[in-house]
């Protein structure tokens, strides 16, 4: 039997989810636009790179650096999950040098680097070690996303600043082996960028370390790789696709758990309908506050501060001294 909250929260609201894949394409023939002065003064042909969704646009400018063009697939503010590529962009891979990639997260994205750059493929959820994906009920397993593709892991990987270094120190090494010709370039980035986000970690480290609450309370199960490197719960209202509606089991699962622990933030996301985390908060007398899964370009600032911002949230969230 629905009880009166679940039915207040269920027939309220839920939300949509998103997430990656980067396509690193060599410039090819005597294109004028593909013609640059380097850093070093240097003419020559840049290597395009495409990224599908923010953090690796992000990722592939701090790597790639004037020796690439990068070009961002997913408009700020679009969820990337629901990215449909164009018949011209589909054509484009039969030129593709690599493509950098999280499998199992964007069916357009898997379903056009097989048929058209089955040998060029560079999937980053190989060079970390993933977590496994959540189902909406909390238990792990994989979860079946809405267009139809089967997710084994947590694609997220983006939000442990250390893994990232990882994807990024292995990107240099890629576009190096495609461009050898400036390969110390894309290998000094790489470090550079490897070491940005170490100091990020070490922040985020230090600032989690030391709070009253290890619980966060999120509209989904985004956050799963930044509750495991910072030794936090996460207790998402919905699994990793927040497209289905959470069941009204889970709604009072929560709510019942929140009073338990007495939460005093419920986070929503960026491109996320916040309906459902706001008629929850209210119930179990919480606020509300951004909890940003940088999946898109920030309004301000870039990957760097938008976990920055991400970092004094959960802080105040988790009365962190």
């Amino acid at each position: 039997m629905m009880s009166d909250f679940s039915r207040r929260i269920y027939m309220r609201a839920a939300g949509p989810l998103a997430l990656t894949a980067v396509l690193v394409t060599s410039a090819c023939g005597a294109d004028p636009a593909g013609s640059a002065t380097r850093a070093d003064g240097s003419q020559g042909e840049k290597t395009d790179v495409t990224a599908a969704m923010y953090p690796l646009q992000w990722l592939a400018g701090q790597v790639g650096g004037p020796d690439v063009t990068v070009t961002g697939l997913t408009k700020p503010g679009t969820e990337p999950h629901d990215l449909e590529l164009a018949l011209t962009q589909v054509a484009g891979l039969e030129k593709t040098g690599l493509v950098v990639y999280i499998k199992g997260v964007q069916p357009a994205v898997d379903e056009a680097v097989e048929e058209h750059a089955p040998d060029r493929g560079f999937d980053a959820a190989t060079m970390v070690k993933t977590l496994p994906a959540v189902a909406e009920e909390g238990h792990e397993g994989g979860a079946q996303e809405e267009h139809g593709h089967e997710v084994s892991y947590d694609p997220h990987l983006w939000l442990d600043p250390a893994r990232f270094a990882t994807v990024a120190t292995q990107l240099g090494e890629k576009l190096a082996a495609a461009d050898p010709a400036h390969a110390q370039g894309y290998k000094d980035r790489a470090a550079k960028t490897a070491s940005d986000l170490g100091t990020l970690d070490g922040e985020m480290s230090q600032g989690l370390s030391t709070c009253a609450s290890d619980a966060i309370f999120t509209s989904h199960t985004a956050f799963g790789y930044l509750a495991d490197r910072y030794k936090l719960r996460q207790v998402g209202i919905s699994g990793l696709d927040p497209d289905a509606e959470p069941s009204p089991a889970r709604l009072a699962e929560v709510a019942k758990v929140a009073k338990q622990e007495k939460v005093t933030t419920i986070f929503t996301e960026t491109l996320v309908s916040p309906k459902v985390a706001e008629v929850l908060a209210q119930e179990v007398g919480a606020k509300t506050a951004v909890l940003d899964p940088v999946e898109s370009q920030p309004a301000n600032g870039d990957y760097l501060s938008a976990m920055r911002q991400n970092l004094t949230a959960l802080q105040a969230a988790l009365s962190c001294s």
